[in-house]
């Protein structure tokens, strides 16, 4: 149960991150409005607070973070940007993703 919910947390994690990034993106760089702003940095307040839930020391949860991060952002290209990911795209999510479930879930005597 405690791996569900981990990895569910690293999931909303991922997305709060993605959303306090991507919101500054639109207003740089497709000239949309500078209030995004304003949700982007409650989304990255968001962030950084969800990654202080886990139970584990903080270098292990931001290096298996990176994992589902990876994975994430892989769904929101095809999901936001409509752009399908590629074979590689794939393979590189898939070992992330093996990465992220060796550092958080190998046994450990502390």
């Amino acid at each position: 149960m405690l791996e569900v919910k981990t990895i569910g947390l690293f999931f909303i994690t991922a997305i709060a991150e993605i959303l306090g990034c991507y919101l500054p993106y639109l207003w740089l760089k497709e000239d949309r409005s500078v209030w995004l702003l304003v949700p982007a940095v409650f989304f990255l307040a968001v962030f950084a607070w969800l990654l202080s839930l886990h139970p584990t020391a903080a270098g292990r949860v931001y290096a298996a973070y990176g994992g589902v991060y990876i994975f994430v952002a892989i769904l929101w290209l095809w999901a936001v940007d409509g752009i399908r990911p590629t074979l590689w795209d794939l393979v590189g999510v898939s070992v992330a993703l093996l990465g992220m479930a060796i550092i958080m879930f190998a046994p450990r005597s502390v």
